[in-house]
């Protein structure tokens, strides 16, 4: 019998840990069964796959830095990567305004409803609020100086600190590429054999992962707020769904404009890296499930994926940035308010930045959407009205965001002549014959 593809390994164990959840609800100890028996594992899943993203992240960008062997090509992939990475960011908190204006879900939210969401949820909104207070107090070029870490150990501990680690991998190489080549052979040669250990780790977590997606689906379904909360917020749900939506077309658009690809192509592709980012809600740590789609189904050689995927992980949330567009202006028509086109371009800058600064971790999202409020002058405590249906949706978002990675690999590979033949087979019959023609 042929063995099932991982993506569809994947996508059976998130049904079955639905439906074992819906199970389970029905009789009075089994949510806490789920809770203290089935949830530790999906923890777990989660861990080894953060456990191997520091490591991953400095082994493939200083090796693929390194190998560049000429400053002017890191310079020139580089400016190419963060450009389209802002554009692309631009694109989606733009189509999350025209969504939200267009179907005005906070009109929807009664007066009684809001109140019960913020006395429900005042404690968790109360906590974020706290987080954010500190960036916001920071000064203007805080996060320039964030960048540059005073220790290496001490910022890799920290999947946080995730951009300090790009920072230094990529200065590191920097200084490989700077040194006589016989002395920065040695060197090389280990992060070379580091990287392919951290790569058969990588297969071998995922042997796990249909178990890993099955867990954390039914811990999430057992955990859920009431029903009638969800469908009070079904509007402002439908509003980011339908803009993650058009944002992966973007995408795919981009994509067939670009490189040519075929959109079934490139979904089949990134199919098993969607689902697990689906399943896990972080971009770091998917990373790994990532860059081996991207280089053995897409095409990208690993000189690219290695250093455009671990800065998009930190750096391109496009669906975190295109939700808080549509949780700002769904909370203030919640309360009323009439925002300006000024406000809402403000929105736009400010999103694209906050997403920027956003931690490739679930939950992180709605620490910088503090800042977005604040900015358009929006009531802060209005972020309890989507702390219902904020990890379903974080889900979602973070399928765009590891998709809008993959993308802006293919395009910069593709100006770069870096882009071929997948290493994997998986195309159809269809699509071969338009490669050939």
């Amino acid at each position: 019998m042929k063995k099932l593809e991982l993506h569809w390994q994947i996508l059976i164990g998130m049904a079955l840990g639905v439906l074992f959840a819906l199970l389970m609800v029905q009789f009075d100890w089994g949510p806490k069964i789920v809770s203290d028996w089935i949830k530790p594992f999906g923890n777990i899943f989660i861990n080894s796959l953060k456990l191997i993203a520091v490591p991953l992240i400095l082994a493939s960008l200083i090796k693929g830095v390194s190998d560049l062997k000429d400053i002017s090509k890191l310079s020139k992939m580089g400016g190419r990567t963060i450009g389209i990475y802002i554009i692309t960011t631009v694109i989606a908190v733009t189509i999350g305004l025209l969504v939200v204006n267009m179907v005005k879900p906070g009109s929807s939210i009664s007066e009684d409803t809001r109140n019960e969401l913020v006395e429900n949820y005042k404690g968790d909104a109360d906590n974020i609020k706290t987080a954010a207070d500190k960036q916001k107090e920071a000064g203007p070029l805080q996060a320039l100086e964030d960048l540059v870490p005073s220790n290496i150990f001490k910022a890799a501990s920290d999947n946080g600190n995730m951009l300090q680690v790009i920072f230094f991998a990529i200065f590191f190489g920097i200084g490989l590429i700077l040194i006589p080549e016989k002395t920065a052979e040695p060197v090389k040669k280990f992060f070379d054999g580091f990287n392919e250990v951290i790569l058969k780790l990588i297969d071998i977590i995922m042997l796990a992962a249909p178990y890993g997606v099955f867990a954390l689906l039914a811990a999430l379904v057992v955990e859920s707020p009431s029903l009638d909360l969800f469908q009070a917020l079904a509007w402002y749900a439908f509003c980011v769904l339908l803009g993650l939506a058009l944002m992966l077309c973007v995408y795919l658009l981009i994509a067939w404009i670009f490189t040519k690809t075929n959109p079934a192509f490139f979904m089949k592709g990134m199919s098993p890296a969607q689902l697990l980012a689906f399943s896990t809600s972080s971009s770091a740590a998917t990373l790994p499930v990532t860059m081996e789609r991207v280089e053995e189904h897409l095409g990208v050689e690993e000189e690219v994926t290695s250093f455009v995927l671990p800065i998009g992980a930190t750096i391109n949330m496009d669906g975190t940035s295109l939700y808080q567009a549509v949780a700002a202006v769904f909370i203030a028509q919640a309360f009323g308010m009439d925002l300006s086109i000024s406000a809402q371009l403000g929105i736009i800058v400010t999103a694209t930045l906050a997403s920027i600064g956003s931690a490739a971790v679930p939950g992180a999202g709605m620490v910088m959407l503090v800042i977005v409020l604040a900015q358009a002058g929006i009531p802060e405590a209005g972020l309890a009205l989507i702390f219902a249906v904020d990890r379903p949706l974080d889900m979602c978002r973070t399928v765009v965001n590891v998709s809008g990675d993959a993308t802006v690999s293919m395009v910069v590979a593709k100006s770069v002549g870096k882009l071929g033949e997948p290493k994997v087979k998986n195309w159809d019959d269809n699509y071969q014959k338009e490669k050939e023609s």
